[in-house]
C-alpha cells in the first residue's frame, strides 16, 4: 500500500499466480484449465465495481497455482503493491534466512541442500531474468548461513554464518571470478564463532560484521585506518583530518546574511550554525531571489581556525555552486584545500571555490594552508542554480580543539555531547584587556599569590577541552602580553600538567608567564584521546616549584588564557584504555567481542581468527572492546548465550548494537539487549534498553526501529507497548510504540519507500498492550511511517517468516520490492481484509484489483442474536496436498430437516468480514464513496475511538470514516443508498435507539435520521434483513426483505416497503408468509419484483421464487415451486427479461446444491457439477468484453457470476465461478487468515443499470482522419457551388436568385462545419499545454447577453430538452458558458490518450460545455477542472 497526504491505493493488474494445490482434484481436465484463459468481465461497464466476503486473501482461479509444504522455506517476491510471488522452496526441514540483491541476481543463503528443485548447499542465485535457481559455485560454505551483503562496488557477495569452510564465520563469492573464498581477514572465531549480521557503515566504506566470536589486536601500538571521525555525521567531502576538527562554537557571535529571502521559514541564518535536521524549513537559509550573498560571522575575540565547513541546500532545485571566504581582520581572501568527493582527489581552489549540488554529499570541509588567527570570516555565495544561492550548514573549524579560562567563551561545538569545562582552586578574577587586534577585546583569569607560597598551597587551574577524535596533537598555552595588562612586574611561571590518555604518561611543562607580548608555549605534542564518558584530556597549571621574578608587594599574578590543541595528524586509536577483567590480548593488545569494522578498501593482509595487527584497527572497533569489557571479560563467555544480532549507523555518528546481551560494568552497566556508541564510549539507552533480545535494526532518518522478542523498556515504561517491535528516537533519546506491536517475535526488517517490513512468528498485529485482539497478519506486517498505523501488507500468506529484505533496484518510477522468506503454510497473491475493488483489465481478461487500504479488526462487540463472534486464531493451520480430507469448507447454510420451511441458517461470517457495499457520491465535493457493511470493527483514520459494522471508505486515500452518532451492535448484511440516505439492514441494534435490523442514515449531514422507521420482529427470534433494494418504477419505495414477521405494528412477513413519501411501513399486495432471501427486478422499468427464499402466497401455493408487479400490487409464483428442490439462497433477472431467471440454493434436506434456470416456461437444472458443500450467496449477471460460445440459457456477451462457496467436481472449490449457459469456469478464490478457503457475499456496483450490448469504436486517429476528409470535401463543394454560381449568375439573372437563396442557406450552413472537432482538439491542447481558461470564453463573452435569460440548464432526462440540430443551437442553449454547463455522466470508460482527450471513467460525473458535434462533445471533469473532448456516445 506510499504515502502524500492522500495514501496511493494499491492497484495493480493481477496475474494470479498462487493458491494451494489443496483446492484441486487431480483430474484430465485440470491441464485444459490451466491453459485456458480467463473470461473478459468488463466491470468498468457496471460503473465501480466493490466485491465482499469473509476472507483475509484474495486472488484469481488458476490451476498452475502452487502448493506449499510448511516444513520447507518458501521464497517469496513481494511487489511494490504488496501482492505476493512464489519463487521457490527448500527441502524439507531446510531453511533461508538471508538474502541480498546484485544486479539482476538474488542471492538467499540458509541451510538447505536445495531450493526450487535445484541442488544448492546454503547458498543459491535466483537469476529475476531467467526465473530460475542456480547453485553458487563450488567449495562454498559448508555449514548454516545467517547474513548475507552484496557489495555492488565490488561484485561480491559476503556471507557470514556459523560454517568454517572456506573461511571461518565470512566466506567471499567473487562474481567476476565464480569463485569462493575466505575473507581478506581470514574469518572471525572464539566465543559461538557465529556471524549474526554483515551491515555497512552509514557512507557504505566500511562493513560491520556483528555475532559471537572475539578479535584480539596485538602490542600496544596506535596506528589505525583512514577511516572518518564517527562522532561526527559522515560525509564524503570531509576527510580523517578535516572530521577530526571541533567546529568553533558561533551561538554568541554575530553572524549575519544578506540579503535574505523574504520566506520565513528560510531567512534566519541562525538556522544553519548546527542544523538539528535534515535540509528543509527551520534548517536552511536562502538568499534573496538572484542576488549574490554575503556571510559574515564575527566573535570580536582571537580565533584559531583551520577551514571552513559548508552543507549546501538542494530545495527546489536552488543551491550555492560558487563561493569563496575572506578571514577578518586581514581581509583576506584564502586559498581552500578540499577533498573532491566524485574523484577522490585533493584539490585547490581560491575565488570561487566549487560547492557540489549532490544531495548524497552532506557537507563539504574547505581547510586553510594553515592555521590562522582571526576573529571571523565573511563568505561570499557568487555563483547558484536555481532561483538563488543558500546553504544548509556553515561552521568555522578550528585548530583541533580549545578551551577558554572564561567559561562563557566554552560554547557546545556542533556534534558535541558538551562543551569543554574548566576547574579551579583558589581565587581568580576576570581582566579585560586589549589586543594587537583592532577592536578586539581578551577577557583572562588571573589569581594571585603570595610570594613563597608552594606549589600544592597555591591556585591552579584545569582546562577540559573536548577533544571529537583521537589523533596527534601540539597543546599550546596562550599567555597574554603583560605590557597590555600592565602587570609585568606581577608575573612569575608556572608549571603546566597535560593527561593525554590511552595509559601514557603525563607531560610536565614549566611556562614563564613574564613575556611582554602575546605569546604562545608548547606544552605537548604527541597523541590525545577522544573525550569520552570515562576520559577526557586534562591540562593543569599551578605555581612553579622555582617561580620566575620577585613578585610585587608581596603578590605573584598566575594568568589563565586559553589552550588550544592543533591537530597533526588523526591516526591514533579510538578508545580510551579499557577496564575491565580480560579485556587484554595474549600479545598485550585488546580483545574484542561481537564487533569487528573492515574497510572495503583495505589491503590488509590480516588474520582475525589469531590476531590482528594494530594496522588493521579502526576507531570503531573500541564497539567491541567496550562490550567485551562490560560483559565481564573472556571469561564471562564461556557457555553463554550473548551475541550481537544487529549494527545500524546513524549518519551523525552514532552506532547501534543490539542482540542477547546484557552488561554488568563500564559506561552502559546496566543495558541490556541494545546499546548505542558515540563519543568514543558505550552509553544506555533510555530505560536501559530493552527486556528480551534484539534480532534487527535499521534507521530511517532520526528513528531507530528495533525487531525482537520483547515486550517493553528494561525499567517497563512502556505498559507493554514494544511487543516484537519498538521506535527509538535518535536526537529525544526516548522510546516510541508502533501500536501495540505483534503478538510474537520478529526475526527481520527491511524498510522501503516510507513502510517498514515486518517478518516474524506472530499471527495478529495489536491495537493495545495487554490485549489478545488485533488485526490478522500472519508472518508480514507493514508499518507506514507517514501514517503511523499498520496498513495492509499487500499480498496474504499463513506462515512463520523468517527473512525480508528488499530485492532488485527498482526502475525508474516503480517503488522497490521486496523478498520475503518462510515456513510458508498458504499464500495467495493479495491480502484483502474482506473487500476488493474491481476494474476492466487487458485483454488478456484479468482485472484491475485494488484491495482494501487498510486493515480490519476483528474485536467486534456481539449483537443481540449472538451470531456475530469475536475469533482469535491462536496457531497457524497447515494446509496439505490433499484437498478432501484435510480442506475445512465453511458452512455458510447448516443442512435441514426433510420438509424444511426455513432458509438455512444465517452464515456466522466470522469477523473481519464486509458482507454488503454501496457507492455514495457526495454532491458537495463530487467525490465517490464505498459504504461497507459486515462484521468487523476498526479505528476510523481520524484516531478517534474504535467503531463496528459500517464505514465510509475513501478508495483514493484509503481512509475510513465512522458513521457519527450511535454505535451499531451486529452484523450488518445489507446496504442501499438512495440520494443522500443510507439505508443500513442486518441483524443489529442501535445504542440508545429504537431500531433492530433496519435502520436510515443521512450521509450529507452526518448523523442518524431523527425519525427512524419502527422496528422490525420476529415472532420468534431476532428479525433480520438480507436484502434492501428500489424499483425505479416505484423509487419511493425502499423494499426491506429477510427473516421477520412485523414492521413496527404492521404484520408484514419476510418481505415489506418503507415509503419514503409518507414514512409509513407498507405490505407488498396481499404478502407472503416465510423469509426472503434475495430480490431481484425484471421488467425495462423494474415493473416487476422476483423475491426468492422459502416463500408462500397469500393463496397457500409455494413459491420459493415469486413475482410481485408494482401495477396490480399481485404476487404470483415464477412457474411450479414443486419443480424448486428447497429453499432459494440467491436470484438473478438476465437484465430484466422475467423468461430468463437463475434461482440457487440448498436441497430441502441438505444433502445438495443446485442452480436452476427459469426460460418463461418451466425450471430446468444447469451447473449439474456442483456438488453438496455448495452454498451459494449471491448471483449476478456481468458483462463480457469478449463472447463466449452461443447457447439457449445465456448470451453470448454476458455469464452469470455465481458466488459463496461453491464445490464443482471439475476444478475443485472456488469462492466465484463465472457459467456462460453450459459450463462452470472457476474465477475467484479466496482464504480466511487460517487458510481455510473463504466466502464471497457480495459483488455491487454503482450503476443501478447497465448495458450488456457490445460497443465498438474506430480508433480516434481513424475518427480525426475521416473528420479531416468530410470537412476537405466540404470545402471543395462549397468552392464548386461558388464557381457554378458565378457562371450561372451571368447566364440567368432568374437562376441568379435561385442561386443567391441556396448561397444564404450554404452560408447558414457553415455553422455544421465539421472543423468544430479540430477547434475542439486544439483548444483543449492549449489548454492543457498552457493552463488557460476554457477555449470557448471569449465567444461566452460574446455571447452572455444572449444567454442571460437562458433560464436553468436541462439534462437529457428533462422533458424540455431537446438536441440541439445545429451549433447555434447548442450555444444558444446554453452548453458552452462556464456558468451553465450540461451534466452528464459517462457510461463507458475512455483513456484520453489521445492529444486534447479528456480521460473518463464509466460512471464519472461530467459537466458538458459544448455538445454541438455529432461524434465528439467537448466536457469538463468538474472534480479536476481539466477539460477535453470526449466520445459522445460514451456519455449519457
Amino acid at each position: 500500500m506510499n504515502p502524500s497526504a492522500a495514501a496511493s491505493k494499491r492497484k495493480t493488474r493481477i496475474i494470479p499466480l498462487l493458491a494451494l494445490a489443496a483446492l484441486f482434484s487431480s483430474t484430465p481436465h485440470h491441464a485444459a484449465l490451466a491453459a485456458q484463459s480467463l473470461p473478459q468481465v468488463d466491470f468498468d461497464r457496471m460503473g465501480t465495481v466493490g466485491l465482499g466476503g469473509a476472507f483475509a486473501g484474495f486472488d484469481l482461479f488458476d490451476n498452475s497455482s502452487v502448493s506449499f509444504d510448511p516444513s520447507t522455506s518458501t521464497l517469496l517476491s513481494r511487489s511494490s503493491n504488496g501482492s505476493l510471488a512464489s519463487l521457490g522452496s527448500t527441502n524439507s526441514g531446510g531453511a533461508i534466512t538471508a538474502g541480498c540483491a546484485l544486479g539482476t541476481t538474488f542471492y538467499v543463503g540458509g541451510a538447505f541442500s536445495s531450493v526450487g528443485g535445484v541442488s544448492a548447499a546454503n547458498v543459491a542465485a535466483y537469476d529475476t531474468a531467467k526465473g530460475a535457481f542456480a547453485a553458487v559455485g563450488s567449495g562454498g560454505p559448508n555449514g548454516e548461513v545467517l547474513t548475507m551483503y552484496c557489495d555492488e562496488s565490488n561484485n561480491k557477495v559476503w556471507v557470514g554464518g556459523r560454517f568454517s569452510s572456506p573461511g571461518s564465520s565470512v566466506a567471499v563469492w567473487d562474481t567476476s571470478a565464480n569463485s569462493w573464498s575466505a575473507a581478506p581477514f581470514g574469518g572471525l572465531s572464539g566465543a559461538q564463532a557465529t556471524v549474526n549480521s554483515i551491515t555497512t557503515n552509514s557512507s557504505a566504506t566500511s562493513l560491520f560484521f556483528a555475532g559471537s566470536f572475539v578479535t584480539n589486536f596485538g602490542g600496544n601500538g596506535t596506528v589505525v585506518n583512514g577511516t572518518n571521525n564517527p562522532n561526527v555525521p559522515y560525509s564524503q567531502g570531509a576527510t580523517p583530518y578535516s572530521s577530526s576538527l571541533v567546529p568553533i562554537p558561533l551561538q554568541s557571535a554575530q553572524v549575519q546574511g544578506s540579503p535574505s529571502s523574504s520566506d520565513s521559514q528560510f531567512s534566519n541564518i541562525q538556522n544553519i550554525l548546527c542544523p538539528s535536521g535534515g535540509d528543509g524549513p527551520g534548517q536552511t537559509w536562502f538568499a534573496a531571489d538572484g542576488n549574490t550573498a554575503l556571510i559574515t560571522a564575527r566573535t570580536f575575540t582571537s580565533l584559531s581556525a583551520s577551514g571552513v565547513r559548508l552543507g549546501n541546500t538542494f530545495l527546489d532545485g536552488r543551491g550555492t555552486t560558487g563561493f569563496s571566504v575572506t578571514t577578518i581582520p586581514d581581509n583576506t581572501v584564502q586559498t581552500l584545500h578540499y577533498l573532491d568527493p566524485q574523484t577522490g582527489q585533493n584539490q585547490t581552489c581560491s575565488n570561487p571555490c566549487p560547492l557540489l549540488t549532490d544531495s548524497s554529499i552532506l557537507y563539504q570541509d574547505f581547510i586553510f594552508s594553515n592555521p590562522i588567527n582571526i576573529t571571523g570570516v565573511q563568505i561570499s555565495l557568487s555563483e547558484w542554480q536555481g532561483a538563488g544561492p543558500g546553504l544548509h550548514m556553515m561552521q568555522l573549524l578550528s585548530s583541533g580543539a580549545f578551551a577558554s579560562s572564561v567559561g562563557s567563551q566554552n560554547g557546545v561545538s556542533c556534534f558535541a555531547p558538551g562543551a569543554s569545562n574548566t576547574t579551579s582552586t583558589g581565587t581568580w578574577s576576570e581582566k579585560d584587556a586589549n589586543t594587537n587586534i583592532a577592536g578586539t577585546v581578551e577577557a583572562v583569569l588571573v589569581s594571585d599569590v603570595a610570594v613563597g607560597t608552594s606549589p600544592a598551597q597555591g591556585p591552579s587551574f584545569t582546562w577540559m577541552p573536548y577533544v571529537s577524535a583521537s589523533g596527534t596533537y601540539d597543546v599550546n598555552m596562550l599567555v597574554p602580553g603583560c605590557t597590555a595588562f600592565q602587570d609585568c612586574a606581577l608575573r612569575t611561571s608556572v608549571q603546566v600538567t597535560v593527561f593525554p590518555g590511552g595509559g601514557q604518561q603525563p607531560w610536565i611543562t614549566t611556562v614563564n608567564q613574564q613575556n611582554t607580548d602575546d605569546a604562545t608555549a608548547l606544552i605537548y605534542s604527541g597523541s590525545i584521546y577522544p573525550s569520552s564518558p570515562d576520559f577526557v584530556t586534562t591540562i593543569t597549571m599551578e605555581l612553579a616549584s622555582n617561580p620566575a621574578g620577585s613578585g610585587q608587594d608581596g603578590q605573584y599574578e598566575i594568568v589563565a588564557d586559553r589552550v588550544q590543541l592543533v591537530l597533526n595528524s588523526a591516526n591514533t586509536t579510538g578508545s580510551a584504555t579499557s577496564s575491565g577483567s580480560g579485556t587484554v590480548g595474549a600479545g598485550g593488545g585488546q580483545s574484542s567481542f561481537g564487533f569487528f569494522e573492515w574497510p572495503l578498501k583495505s589491503s590488509a593482509n590480516a588474520n582475525a581468527t589469531s590476531s590482528l595487527p594494530n594496522t588493521t584497527e579502526t576507531s570503531l572497533d573500541s564497539i567491541g572492546v567496550g562490550l567485551l569489557s562490560g560483559l565481564g571479560g573472556v571469561s564471562s563467555l564461556t557457555g553463554a548465550s550473548a551475541a550481537v544480532a544487529a549494527v545500524a549507523h546513524h549518519p551523525s555518528g552514532t552506532v547501534f548494537i543490539g542482540g542477547n546481551f546484557t552488561l554488568s560494568s563500564g559506561s552502559a552497566s546496566g543495558a541490556s539487549h541494545i546499546v548505542a556508541y558515540s563519543n568514543g564510549a558505550l552509553s544506555a539507552l533510555a530505560s536501559n534498553g530493552l527486556n528480551g533480545p534484539v534480532t534487527s535494526l535499521f534507521v530511517d532518518g532520526n528513528t531507530l526501529y528495533i525487531g525482537g522478542a520483547f515486550t517493553d523498556t528494561t525499567a517497563g515504561t512502556t505498559q507493554g507497548k514494544l511487543r516484537g517491535v519498538a521506535m527509538y528516537d535518535v536526537q529525544a533519546k526516548q522510546w516510541g510504540a508502533m501500536q501495540a506491536g505483534v503478538n510474537g517475535a520478529v526475526a527481520s526488517l527491511s524498510y522501503a519507500d516510507g513502510q517498514v517490513q515486518v517478518a516474524g512468528n506472530f499471527t495478529q498485529v495489536l491495537s493495545a498492550s495487554g490485549s489478545a485482539s488485533g488485526l490478522e497478519t500472519a508472518g508480514i506486517a507493514v508499518w507506514d511511517t507517514n501514517r503511523n498505523s499498520w496498513v495492509n501488507s499487500g499480498g496474504f500468506l499463513v506462515g512463520q517468516m523468517t527473512f525480508v529484505g528488499n530485492g532488485m533496484a527498482p526502475s525508474k518510477g516503480q517503488n522497490q520490492s521486496q523478498i520475503m522468506a518462510g515456513n510458508v503454510a498458504a499464500s495467495l497473491k493479495y491480502g484483502a481484509p474482506g473487500f476488493v475493488m474491481l476494474q476492466t483489465g487487458g485483454n488478456d481478461g484479468v482485472p484491475e484489483v485494488t484491495p482494501l487500504g487498510v486493515e480490519l479488526g476483528s474485536d467486534v462487540a456481539s449483537g443481540s442474536t449472538g451470531t456475530t463472534t469475536t475469533r482469535r486464531r491462536s496457531h497457524i493451520s497447515a494446509v496439505t496436498t490433499g484437498w478432501i480430507s484435510n480442506v475445512r469448507f465453511p458452512r455458510l447454510f447448516s443442512r435441514q430437516s426433510a420438509g424444511s420451511s426455513t432458509l438455512p441458517t444465517t452464515p456466522s461470517a466470522t469477523a473481519p468480514a464486509v458482507l454488503t457495499g454501496a457507492f455514495w457520491t457526495n454532491s458537495s465535493s463530487g467525490n465517490e464513496v464505498v459504504v461497507i457493511g459486515g462484521n468487523f470493527s476498526y479505528t476510523p483514520s481520524s484516531g478517534s475511538s474504535e467503531s463496528r459494522g459500517v464505514a465510509i471508505y475513501d478508495p483514493t486515500s484509503s481512509t475510513l470514516t465512522a458513521l457519527q452518532g450511535a454505535q451499531m451492535n451486529g452484523t450488518v448484511r445489507a446496504l442501499f443508498v438512495q440520494g443522500d440516505n443510507l439505508y443500513v439492514g442486518g441483524e443489529f441494534t442501535l445504542s440508545g435507539a429504537s431500531v433492530s435490523g433496519f435502520a436510515v442514515y443521512d450521509l450529507a449531514q452526518q448523523q442518524w435520521a431523527s425519525s427512524q422507521p419502527p422496528s422490525l420482529s420476529l415472532s420468534s427470534g431476532t428479525p433480520l434483513v438480507h436484502s434492501i433494494t428500489s424499483s425505479s418504477s416505484s423509487s419511493s419505495l425502499i423494499v426491506v426483505a429477510g427473516t421477520f414477521s412485523t414492521a413496527g405494528s404492521l404484520t408484514c412477513n419476510g418481505i415489506c416497503s418503507w415509503n419514503t413519501a409518507t414514512n409509513s411501513w407498507a405490505s407488498l399486495g396481499n404478502g407472503i408468509a416465510g423469509e426472503v432471501s434475495s430480490v431481484a427486478y425484471a421488467g425495462s422499468n423494474q415493473e416487476t419484483l422476483v423475491a426468492s427464499g422459502v416463500i408462500t402466497l397469500s393463496d397457500s401455493t409455494s413459491a420459493n421464487v415469486a413475482q410481485y408487479t408494482f401495477s396490480n400490487t399481485s404476487w404470483a409464483a415464477v412457474g411450479n415451486g414443486a419443480d424448486i428442490p428447497g429453499p432459494v439462497t440467491a436470484v438473478e433477472v438476465n437484465d430484466g427479461n422475467s423468461s430468463s431467471i437463475f434461482a440457487a440454493g440448498r436441497s430441502s434436506d441438505g444433502s445438495s446444491s443446485f442452480l436452476l434456470f427459469w426460460n418463461g416456461a418451466q425450471w430446468t437444472t444447469v451447473g449439474s457439477g456442483l456438488e453438496p458443500s455448495t452454498n451459494v450467496s449471491q448471483l449476478t449477471m456481468v458483462p463480457l468484453q469478449n463472447t463466449h460460445s452461443a447457447n439457449g440459457i445465456i448470451e453470448p456477451d454476458r455469464m452469470l457470476l455465481v458466488s459463496g462457496f461453491l464445490a464443482d467436481s471439475s476444478f475443485g472449490n472456488a469462492s466465484s465461478a463465472l457459467f456462460d449457459g453450459q459450463n462452470f469456469i472457476p474465477y475467484i478464490m479466496t482464504r480466511t487468515a487460517d487458510g481455510d478457503p473463504g466466502t464471497i457475499s457480495q459483488v455491487f456496483h454503482s450503476l443501478t443499470t447497465f448495458s450488456f450490448t457490445q460497443k465498438h469504436f474506430l480508433a480516434v486517429g481513424i475518427v480525426i482522419l475521416i473528420s479531416i476528409a468530410v470537412g476537405a470535401g466540404i470545402v471543395f463543394l462549397l468552392v464548386l457551388i461558388g464557381i457554378l454560381w458565378t457562371l450561372f449568375a451571368r447566364r440567368d439573372e432568374t437562376l441568379a436568385a435561385k442561386y443567391d437563396a441556396a448561397e444564404e442557406d450554404d452560408a447558414s450552413s457553415t455553422h455544421h462545419r465539421p472543423s468544430s472537432l479540430l477547434a475542439h482538439i486544439n483548444a483543449a491542447t492549449r489548454n492543457t499545454i498552457i493552463g488557460s481558461t476554457s477555449p470557448f470564453a471569449a465567444f461566452n463573452a460574446e455571447k452572455e447577453e444572449e444567454h442571460a435569460g437562458a433560464g436553468r440548464v436541462m439534462s437529457p432526462d428533462d422533458p424540455q430538452f431537446m438536441r440541439a440540430e445545429t451549433p447555434s443551437d447548442a450555444v444558444i442553449g446554453g452548453t458552452t458558458d462556464d456558468a451553465a454547463f450540461r451534466p452528464s455522466h459517462a457510461r463507458y470508460s475512455f483513456d484520453g490518450a489521445g492529444e486534447g482527450e479528456l480521460a473518463v471513467r464509466a460512471g464519472q460525473e461530467l459537466q458538458v460545455l459544448d455538445d454541438r458535434d455529432e461524434s465528439w462533445w467537448y466536457a469538463r471533469d468538474p472534480r479536476t477542472g481539466e477539460e477535453g473532448v470526449v466520445p459522445a456516445a460514451y456519455l449519457y
